[in-house]
C-alpha cells in the first residue's frame, strides 16, 4: 500500500468510528430520555452539560440495580395506607405537623421497600430511576417542608406540599390504581383551617 492509500484507509476508519460513536450517543440519549422523562431535562439543566448528565443518570441506574428494592407486602401496604389516612386527617387540625408526618411516612415506606435512607438528594436520585414521573413531587414537597422548618409558610403552601407527598406516597405504595386511590383518598380539606 502506498502512503496515500494508508491515509485514506485511516481516515475512512476514523469516519466510521465517529459515525458509530454518534449513533451510539443518539441511542443512549433517546433511551435515557425515555427512561427518565423530565428528570433527564432536569439533570442536563443541573449539570449544564448533556454528556455529564447522561453519565450521572447512567450511574444512578447502575447503583439502583444493585439495591434490593421490592414491593411492599400486602400487610405493609395496608398498614401504611391506614397511617396515611391518619396523617391526612391530622392535616385539618395541624397542617404543619401533618407535613412532618407525611415526610416521615414517605421515608418509612421507602425504607420498607429497600431504598437506602441516606441524605435527601440520594433518595431523590434513587427514586428517579424507578419513578421519574413523581420524583419532582418529592423535591417540591421536601423544599416546602424545609422552608417551613426555617420560617412558617402559608396553609396553602403546606397543602401543596401535602398533595405532592400524596402523589409520591401513592406511587411508592405500589397497589392497583383503584386501591391506591382509595388508600390516599381525596386531598386534605383545608377549609376548616381557613375558617379559623
Amino acid at each position: 500500500m502506498t502512503a496515500s492509500q494508508i491515509i485514506v484507509v485511516v481516515v475512512a476508519l476514523v469516519v466510521v468510528a465517529a459515525i458509530v460513536y454518534l449513533v451510539y450517543r443518539q441511542q443512549r440519549t433517546k433511551s435515557l430520555k425515555g427512561r427518565f422523562g423530565p428528570e433527564y431535562d432536569r439533570a442536563v439543566d443541573s449539570y449544564g452539560d448533556q454528556a455529564r448528565a447522561e453519565s450521572v443518570l447512567t450511574k444512578r441506574e447502575k447503583r439502583v440495580e444493585k439495591l434490593d428494592i421490592h414491593p411492599l407486602t400486602a400487610q405493609e401496604s395496608s398498614r401504611f395506607a391506614a397511617e396515611w389516612k391518619t396523617v391526612q386527617m391530622r392535616f385539618v387540625d395541624d397542617p404543619a405537623a401533618a407535613i412532618g408526618d407525611a415526610d416521615r411516612l414517605v421515608a418509612q415506606v421507602m425504607g420498607a421497600r429497600g431504598y437506602p435512607m441516606v441524605d435527601f438528594e440520594q433518595r431523590a436520585a434513587d427514586i428517579s430511576v424507578s419513578h421519574p414521573e413523581v420524583v419532582e413531587h418529592y423535591r417540591v414537597a421536601h423544599e416546602i417542608a424545609q422552608k417551613h422548618r426555617q420560617r412558617p409558610v402559608s396553609t396553602e403552601e403546606l397543602r401543596k406540599a401535602f398533595l405532592h407527598y400524596r402523589q409520591l406516597f401513592g406511587t411508592l405504595l405500589e397497589v392497583a390504581p383503584a386501591e391506591r386511590d382509595r388508600a390516599v383518598a381525596d386531598e386534605p380539606d383545608t377549609r376548616a383551617e381557613a375558617r379559623r
